[in-house]
């Protein structure tokens, strides 16, 4: 017996059983799992060799050291005003070239350490840096930031633009990685700091030095290199001559990497005082700058991608009336305060444009890009919503104390009148009268009247925004006026007129849009009445010039901000002043300094025009003439009305049983005026507002 168990277990030692079978499941996940790991094995090598490939021909094909030291980045631009004068001529300025035993050291430790702290262990890319951009932009919930590598911004400034698009930052880390393969960190960074763009045309450390310091870049200190080295993130927000409070909190964090990653001994960086640098002091310069600095980026737009050919750009601009806007401005302007103009024509053609009294002390275009509470100007929205639903110049309501959701508005004269017209109430800018018609016709659709006329900002609606406590911008109350005096039809600002190279050849040519009707005519000539009548007898008596003014004046509480904004003779002009801290500023009322500095530049703008009496009659529908409860509202089956966001309905249209019109808009029969839209578009699309304002949309 126990012979037997002896040899089973031998048996078993030599043959042991099998080990149990995983599940089903089980193993087929193994199974796959196996698959994609040696699949995206694979793909990876597959996207290495090409990848290696791509780089090994780039590189071979790639033009020598001193083929890339004599190439030069930037392009020659010559603008030109609408009479074809010369405004600026724009184009790159080149220092002396610097080897890299000639840059201060100083000056590479500032530029590597702020811009690519890496630099010198990498292979032309950053993996490190894309992958922690991509866990914040994971983790915060936003798009990933930028993590070019001074190789990389290297590539794009020689050889791409600027375009965002995939195609080009795939190009751009292949040539960042053919750059590394054929040239040595020291040859690229000599490159990089003898091409890279910091601002006002200068290209390059010496430009700059020369531009900012007035000395070379042999001779850069911490500071000043710090401030260099800063520009490049962005040039025109942190340039020195600009803001100088910018430059030196932008230096300060340039000192505080040099800290971390270039060595600087924390000590002497405690010592380092960027304030105290001198800068070159800049003779005045024109004020066409605010102009070229707003329509310039919009080559980007207009042109093919990759044209780097000396180009000329024929502009709107009208030299005399430029020069006469900038002295109305600095004439009427309050001491300590800053103003801003703009004018157009009357197919949206911007005649002058003022976007501050000193572009060298500041730079920044508060016609296009400051965001200001409107004051009584906003009326405007108000009022064209009432007169759409019924209402007419001579209509009565009632000066009497309101309140509305608690607020309860009152007058500036604190005193309250009684029953007065449509046209008295507007004249003389009556709170209570606007804070009812606001609440009857519906704030939702006072909001959606601005936005109809362009206004491309946030718009709340609360009760006080009939009194213009919604922020927006010169350039977009402009246009809204404009709109009214092209009797209701849209108007897209625009500032270039073609584009040509040196020889002639045209590059771009402006096709005049598709314009819509945003009202009916009667509402155009019945607000037209009441802007009249607020010049003539109103609050904006200030703005007379002798001849047919239509204007409404804003004023802000506290005297924060002072509007006036009206048109004459096809011309329409927008006023703002105020500080940029937003403190009040003793005696600024829209009526006076605004108002006066309209009137000084108006004269001068129209004075070769033709007097032109304005359309005030009104040919009302039949629905409003009828002596009923439709007088205020109107009918829909007689003519249309307005939804709550600000659409208008027409009746019988195609589309439903609500009468919805479709957007095609435009002209039926050639030589008619267009007909109303059941969904106007804004005055001017996101994509081109974007670009013209410097930011985005709110």
């Amino acid at each position: 017996m126990a012979s037997r168990r002896g040899e089973r277990s031998s048996a078993a030692r030599r043959n042991p059983p099998p080990p149990p079978r995983k599940s089903g499941w089980k193993a087929a996940t193994w199974r796959w799992i196996k698959r994609l790991a040696w699949t995206g094995a694979f793909v990876a090598l597959l996207g290495v060799i090409g990848i290696g490939t791509a780089v090994f021909f780039a590189a071979r094909e790639m033009d020598s050291y001193a083929s890339l030291m004599s190439s030069q980045t930037g392009q020659s631009i010559i603008v030109r005003a609408r009479d074809g004068s010369e405004i600026v001529a724009l184009g790159p300025e080149y220092g002396e070239w610097l080897g890299a035993d000639e840059i201060p050291q100083v000056m590479k430790d500032a530029m590597v350490s702020v811009e690519d702290h890496r630099f010198y262990s990498h292979i032309g890319l950053d993996p490190l840096g894309l992958m922690r951009a991509m866990w914040n932009a994971f983790s915060e919930d936003r798009q990933v930031s930028a993590t070019s590598t001074i190789t990389q911004q290297l590539a794009r400034n020689v050889f791409l633009n600027s375009n965002r698009t995939f195609g080009r930052k795939i190009n751009e880390a292949i040539l960042a990685m053919a750059l590394e393969w054929n040239f040595s960190k020291e040859q690229i960074l000599e490159l990089y700091l003898n091409k890279v763009y910091f601002g006002g045309g200068a290209y390059g450390i010496d430009s700059a030095s020369r531009r900012f310091f007035s000395h070379s870049a042999r001779e850069l200190t911490l500071e000043e290199a710090a401030i260099i080295a800063g520009l490049v993130k962005a040039p025109s927000r942190y340039s020195p001559t600009a803001d100088i409070d910018a430059a030196v909190g932008r230096a300060n964090v340039v000192v505080q990497q040099m800290v971390l990653y270039g060595g600087l001994d924390p000590a002497e960086a405690r010592e380092v005082d960027v304030s105290a640098v001198h800068l070159r002091e800049e003779s005045a310069q024109n004020s066409t700058r605010y102009f070229t600095d707003w329509v310039l980026p919009q080559l980007d737009l207009l042109l093919p991608n990759g044209n780097f050919e000396p180009i000329e750009v024929w502009t709107t601009i009208d030299p005399g009336m430029q020069s006469a806007a900038t002295s109305a401005i600095r004439s009427n302007v309050p001491g300590g305060t800053q103003g801003a103009l703009l004018s157009l024509d009357r197919d949206g053609a911007i005649l002058a444009m003022v976007g501050g009294t000193d572009y060298v002390a500041s730079n920044y275009n508060r016609a296009t890009t400051a965001l200001r509470q409107p004051g009584s100007a906003w009326k405007l929205f108000v009022y064209l919503a009432a007169l759409e639903a019924g209402y007419t110049p001579s209509s009565t309501v009632h000066d009497v104390p309101v309140t509305i959701d608690g607020w309860s508005p009152r007058n500036s004269n604190g005193r309250f009148t009684g029953d007065i017209d449509v046209r008295t109430a507007f004249a003389y800018s009556v709170n209570s009268v606007a804070a009812q018609l606001g609440n009857e016709v519906g704030f939702a659709n006072v909001a959606g009247m601005a936005r109809r006329f362009g206004i491309t900002t946030e718009i709340n609606t609360q009760p006080a925004m009939v009194l213009g406590s919604s922020e927006v911008r010169l350039i977009d109350m402009t246009r809204a006026f404009a709109a009214v005096s092209a009797r209701g039809q849209s108007i897209e600002p625009y500032g270039i007129i073609r584009v040509t190279t040196v020889d002639g050849e045209e590059l771009y040519k402006r096709r005049q849009p598709r314009s819509y009707m945003l009202v009916p005519d009667y509402v155009a000539a019945g607000i037209t009445d009441l802007l009249q009548t607020a010049v003539n007898t109103g609050t904006g008596r200030a703005a007379q010039i002798g001849r047919p003014v239509a204007g409404k004046t804003g004023t802000t509480s506290d005297n924060k901000d002072g509007w006036f904004v009206g048109f004459s003779s096809g011309i329409t002009t927008g006023v703002w002043m105020g500080r940029d801290d937003n403190r009040a500023v003793a005696g600024l009322q829209g009526g006076t300094a605004p108002a006066r500095a309209f009137a000084a530049f108006m004269r001068y703008a129209v004075r070769d025009r033709p007097v032109v009496e304005f359309e005030t009659d009104l040919q009302l529908p039949e629905w409003q003439l009828e002596p009923d409860d439709e007088y205020y509202y109107g009918d829909p089956g007689d003519y249309y009305y307005i939804d709550e966001a600000g659409n208008l309905i027409q009746p019988d249209a195609p589309g439903g049983a609500d009468g919805r019109a479709d957007d095609r808009g435009g002209f039926d029969v050639e030589g008619e005026r267009p007909k109303p839209l059941a969904n106007p578009p804004p005055a001017a699309n996101d994509d081109f507002l974007e670009e013209a304002t410097g930011g985005a949309l709110q």
